[in-house]
């Protein structure tokens, strides 16, 4: 397998590069080209699908209908299990298949499903949508129906689970909205119990406001009145489908768990993305950088493929059960997405009518709750009859007749024009910037940073989503829902910033509070509280400013990199410290002499990690939160607390250095001590990447036979890398197993395409018994990458199989 090492990436990258170093050895390797020819019934005229050394399609069709549809059909072909099992995941269609432990969560999942009208939904993505979504559909069915007829054998999952692949329609792939992201309704619950508990002054360390704001109890909430397991059937509904064990009811501890884990996910789901203009590039061309950061998994939750027709050649990854490419480029301009902050989401608490509890207050009447009736079906047992309510704002997640009191979720998901990035189908086919422009304004969720670049020289940056337009009200509490605080449509997307060629010469996203300094936020109240720490933004653009003549192997040294500024900034306040013991002044001196570089073999890593993580934010909340709201803040944010920290206040007491000093060191000393018990009391033998270690299991390994749980697995892969590094590399707080991060990375030489660089993690494949399962992890985590080969000629040359597919009458 030729690859860009690292030892390549530091030589001065030029466009003939791949021409001259990777392509001869590919054309050698691509001797024995496996060669398939297989009929498929609803393809329109004769296709093939070229499959590089690195499990990358590239399609071609002789016609748009046929390229969606064969690249639902080569997601099947790739990736059945994992595309069947989101659909079903997402339809609440789980019991189904797998029995009666899954009623609750298919109940949950049935919630969140877009019910409104399909001709505004599809019109809602531009001309293109619903034509592109059924050809895609017929795709997959077509493999569907392959495998339920026996012309194909079962990936080895439905075998293990004892289950078929269902038949889709269109409209599946869109009103399945759980699998997006529309922000701060934990935060929200979180803030109310902590007023409940302690007053709203206690929660300054759980979370940061950005832009600066001051928030209070919105008239009308009793903060006590959110009951603490009001977002179960959100967990639910939401939540990865597990085959560990029989699933329970969630309980509350469990819920607890989930609440505390999206909070912190704030900084772990991310992404970075940036875009240079040739100016300051070495090759005179834009490059366009973006590595999204998302929980982990086998497979991944990203898929690259190449479609190719007449009048569209587009290659990237998207999610592999959504027609289109989400982050990629189609030969003219490049396009590449972060998260963009915007507050998509409410929670509404309501009074009940005491004489009638299926009605609420709105304004000066009741108005009756709808209900709806659904079917579930139950593997071995007699169908389940479901009601689900809902207010015109939402689903109903909880009731509580005695209290008369209930509360409902409203979200963007329940708009027209809001299935997770589908709106990709939309700007991938653009061709300039106002092209661009117009498909990114019926953008709705989740929302995002896009970063472009074209062939012209033009860089630029957009955001866009769905924004409710708040005025009575910031979002960052419950609401109660008699009409006091209603959305009063939708900021207009074109009220969002943007930048279109900028002075600087580049643009970079981070998910940080990226709102200019004098963007009128009470007038437009973005979000608040889910703005990620500003460290790999500082980061990246410390790097950017200081290479005028970026190159691609920059930008890939960049995407891996693991300087911590956050760390730094700490480093800082540990410097003037003396230790009181001779174990605390090993450990202050480990971190006092660091460079802040997050290494997989940097024992400093290892203990700053740790102290971070676990320890200094419950040392400073305990040392100046009352004890009521402690257990609800938990490690609080780690930006809101080193700004504390940095400046002390009255919290701390008189003298605020020395407490600030006495936190820092305790916690230090009791994270060195987490830190000998994992790794021995030797520091100079402690290694960061012997914790932080990232594997990939396959969900259903734990029913699988030994034999094939040992294929189901990749790893570990001894990982450097944070949460706040550009390497970002999220991780579980108990066993420091890396969960999330960025399982795909791209680096685009836009204009010179053949030379651009992409790596999606463990592979492409979702079949354990593939090559392509696995073949990508171990250069993922040494920060290599393969070619994201464009050309014909370069795909015939790097090609290892060739599917030829003729219509089937």
């Amino acid at each position: 397998m030729k690859t860009l090492s690292r030892t390549a990436r530091a030589l001065p990258f030029a466009g003939a590069l791949l021409a001259s170093t990777a392509l001869p050895a590919l054309a050698e390797m691509s001797s024995a080209v496996r060669t398939t020819s297989h009929e498929v019934k609803g393809l329109q005229a004769p296709a093939e699908i070229l499959v590089d050394f690195w499990g990358i399609s590239h399609i071609y069709t002789a016609n748009q209908h046929d390229a969606f549809f064969m690249q639902g059909y080569n997601a099947a072909r790739d990736r059945l299990w994992q595309i069947d099992l989101w659909r079903k995941r997402g339809l609440g269609q789980l019991a189904k298949d797998f029995g009666p432990s899954y009623v609750d969560q298919d109940r949950a999942a049935r919630m969140f499903l877009y019910r409104g009208d399909m001709d505004k939904e599809w019109a809602s993505y531009g001309p293109n949508a619903k034509t592109y979504t059924e050809a895609f559909v017929e795709g997959v069915n077509a493999f569907v129906q392959e495998v339920r007829d026996g012309t194909r054998p079962a990936p080895v999952e439905f075998k293990i689970a004892g289950t078929q692949p269902d038949l889709w329609k269109p409209e599946d792939v869109v009103r399945i909205r759980s699998h997006g992201l529309t922000r701060n309704v934990v935060s929200e619950v979180r803030r109310a119990q902590v007023a409940c508990a302690a007053g709203l002054d206690a929660d300054r360390l759980r979370t940061k406001f950005e832009p600066d704001w001051q928030t209070s109890v919105p008239a009308g909430l009793d903060p006590c009145s959110i009951p603490k397991d009001v977002l179960k059937d959100y967990e639910l509904g939401t939540k990865d489908v597990s085959f560990a064990m029989p699933q329970k009811k969630a309980s509350l501890d469990s819920h607890e768990e989930f609440l505390n884990e999206a909070m912190a996910n704030v900084d772990r789901i991310g992404s970075n993305n940036w875009v240079v203009s040739g100016s300051r590039t070495a090759t005179g061309r834009p490059i366009l950088a973006n590595d999204p950061h998302r929980a982990h998994g086998v497979p991944s939750l990203r898929y690259i493929v190449h479609l190719n027709a007449p009048g569209m050649s587009v290659i990237g990854a998207g999610e592999p059960a959504l027609p289109g490419i989400s982050i990629g480029h189609n030969g003219k301009i490049a396009f590449g997405l972060t998260i963009f902050a915007i507050d998509q989401e409410d929670l509404y608490v309501y009074e009940l009518n005491p004489s009638n509890p299926g009605q609420y207050k709105f304004r000066d009447g009741w108005e009756d709750m709808k209900k709806v009736t659904e079917t579930i079906e139950v593997k071995g047992e007699q169908p389940r009859q479901v009601e689900l309510l809902f207010t015109r704002h939402g689903p109903v997640l909880a009731k509580d007749d005695a209290k008369q009191r209930a509360f409902a979720m409203r979200s963007v998901w329940f708009d027209p024009g809001t299935s997770a990035y589908f709106g990709s189908s939309d700007y991938m086919t653009a061709q300039n910037w106002d092209g661009f422009l117009e498909a990114m304004n019926r953008w709705g969720a989740p929302s995002e940073n896009q970063v472009y670049a074209d062939t012209d020289g033009n860089i630029g940056w957009i955001p866009g989503g769905l924004t409710p337009k708040r005025v009575s009200y910031d979002g960052l509490m419950p609401v109660p829902g008699d009409g006091r605080y209603e959305w009063e449509g939708f900021i207009p997307l074109s009220d969002l910033p943007k930048e279109f060629n900028p002075s600087q010469g580049f643009f970079a996203t981070a998910n940080q509070n990226n709102l200019p300094p004098d963007y009128p936020i009470k007038d437009r109240k973005i979000g608040f509280d889910q703005w990620a720490d500003p460290s790999r933004f500082q980061r990246i653009t410390k790097v950017l400013q200081s290479k005028p003549k970026f190159t691609l192997a920059d930008a890939m040294d960049l995407q891996n990199d693991d300087t911590s500024e956050i760390a730094l900034r700490l480093i800082a306040l540990l410097k003037p410290l003396q230790a009181t013991d001779e174990k605390q002044k090993a450990a202050l001196a480990l971190l006092q002499n660091w460079d802040g570089r997050e290494t997989a073999d940097s024992a400093a890593a290892a203990l700053f990690e740790v102290w971070s993580s676990k320890h200094l934010g419950r040392a400073t909340i305990a040392a100046t939160t009352p004890e009521a709201a402690r257990p609800i803040i938990g490690n609080g944010s780690l930006s809101a607390v080193v700004d504390y920290l940095e400046k002390p206040d009255q919290a701390l007491g008189a003298d605020q250095s020395a407490a600030r000093d006495k936190v820092l060191l305790q916690s230090l000393s009791a994270a060195a001590d987490e830190v000998s018990k994992q790794l021995g009391d030797d520091m100079a033998q402690w290694k960061w990447g012997n914790l932080h270690q990232a594997e990939f299991n396959h969900a259903l390994k734990p029913l699988a036979d030994k034999a094939t749980q040992a294929q189901m697995t990749v790893g570990p892969l001894a990982m450097g890398g944070g949460n706040n590094v550009p390497h970002a590399a999220g991780y579980n707080l108990s066993t420091f197993k890396v969960t999330s991060g960025a399982s795909f990375r791209m680096v685009l030489d836009v204009g010179n395409w053949d030379d651009s660089r992409a790596i999606n993690t463990p592979g492409q494949s979702g079949n354990p018994y593939s090559p392509h399962y696995r073949d990508l992890a171990s250069l993922w985590a040494t920060g290599d990458y393969v070619p994201l080969l464009y050309s014909r000629e370069a795909v015939e040359d790097a090609a290892s199989e060739r599917l030829q597919l003729t219509p089937r009458k």
